[in-house]
């Protein structure tokens, strides 16, 4: 699956829990969220910080950084839902429930969630779907 064709599937199934998602429709949209959320913020906070650390004239670049961090924080909100669905999916093609997405939250747990995420589906259908 291509990177246009995995956020075209992803948007459009934007809060369908239930299926299959491969890898690569995964970790495409995955990129997607962190360009479209990362990029944003990282400037805004790179901004923020020459602004702080410059003349007192330079509040236009604090302004400017903050405006980025809220547009990246807005859009990483938007992406929210749709990412994880599409975890889910990923998780529905491995053959285990979408819960266990819960383990994000846990420090070191959220490794667990992740080597879930990168290692192959299961070859044959299971109880979430067809094989895609």
């Amino acid at each position: 699956m291509s990177f246009t064709e995995s956020i075209r599937t992803c948007l459009k199934n934007y809060a369908k829990f239930d299926g299959r998602a491969r890898r690569s429709e995964f970790w495409w949209f995955y990129l997607f969220t962190q360009i479209c959320g990362g990029i944003p913020m990282f400037l805004g906070v790179l901004l923020i910080m020459v602004g702080a650390s410059s003349d007192p004239a330079s509040t236009g670049l604090i302004v400017v950084g903050g405006l980025l961090m809220a547009i990246g924080g807005v859009v990483a909100l938007a992406l929210l839902i749709p990412g994880l669905a599409v975890g889910c999916r990923r998780l529905h093609d491995r053959g285990m429930s979408g819960w266990l997405q819960l383990l994000l939250v846990v420090s070191l747990a959220n490794l667990i969630v992740i080597v879930f995420w990168a290692l192959p589906g299961t070859e044959a259908d299971n109880q979430y779907g067809p094989v895609q």
